[in-house]
């Protein structure tokens, strides 16, 4: 399945508290049980947090389903983006 990366403009995401980060994480697990148990195909891997910002990477068999899980959980997907590929420090190698 494809992976993306979802940008979501959050205004002061980075300076939340963790009971805030908490429940947001619960909100998106609710949803994404919701759509497993739809026989729908996503799954949220991590995000990193910065400043207005996070950057979701998620597993999904398509950028519908981002979409409705942003609508869902009211976390915006204002950047979706299907990596195409990964390269690291190993790919240098011979």
């Amino acid at each position: 399945m494809p992976r993306y990366v979802i940008e979501r403009d959050i205004p002061e995401i980075g300076s939340a508290e963790r009971e805030a980060l908490r429940g947001a994480a619960e909100k998106s697990n609710s949803v994404l049980a919701d759509m497993k148990a739809e026989q729908k195909n996503i799954q949220w891997e991590h995000s990193y947090v910065a400043g207005d910002k996070t950057f979701c990477i998620y597993i999904s068999e398509n950028e519908a389903l981002i979409q409705e899980h942003a609508e869902r959980s009211g976390f915006p997907a204002t950047k979706v983006t299907e990596v195409r590929k990964t390269i690291d420090p190993v790919t240098a190698e011979d």
